[in-house]
């Protein structure tokens, strides 16, 4: 019999870094992964991406978008059940570099990223996908905010306010 789980998680991008978090649990070094774990109960996925990117790594940060979703497939050891997951992401920001990942989950070190750095350390493909449509995204906001506060800026010195 086949399980299905529901996770959320975060792409934290702040000054274009990308947080990342190594997990090395028991010496088994299973690589770097972004923030995420699954829903509790009564949680939107929402509140599930934030707190898990808070719990995970320390890091306060607040959505701009939803990015989409990730699927794949594994076994935790051959006798168990294939489990089949769901990982939905949203792009979100922050208003500093402070991290300080969580080592009861076996979390040993967290930090921002530039792009390229984060693509090569991310262990899975999926996620290297996912950050480069967070990158993507993030530019379109980026620019979108700068043009509303242009706009915002030029109405004040024609209405005088």
């Amino acid at each position: 019999m086949d399980r299905n789980i529901v996770s959320c998680g975060g792409v934290v991008i702040y000054k274009n870094r990308v947080l990342v978090l190594y997990k090395n649990q028991n010496g088994r070094h299973l690589g770097w992964v972004m923030p995420k774990g699954n829903i509790e109960q009564d949680e939107t996925h929402k509140q599930t991406a934030l707190r898990e990117v808070k719990e995970e790594s320390g890091v306060s940060a607040r959505i701009l978008k939803y990015l989409g979703k990730t699927q794949y497939s594994f076994k935790g050891n051959p006798e168990q059940e294939l489990i089949s997951k769901t990982v939905h992401w949203y792009l979100m920001t922050t208003n500093s570099f402070y991290c300080k990942p969580q080592a009861e989950e076996f979390f040993a070190d967290a930090g921002f990223y530039k792009q390229h750095e984060a693509y090569h350390l991310l262990k899975f493909h999926d996620e290297r996908q996912i950050m480069r449509r967070a990158f993507t995204e993030y530019s379109t906001e980026v620019k979108r905010l700068k043009i509303k506060n242009t706009e915002r800026t030029k109405t004040k010195w024609t209405t005088g306010d």
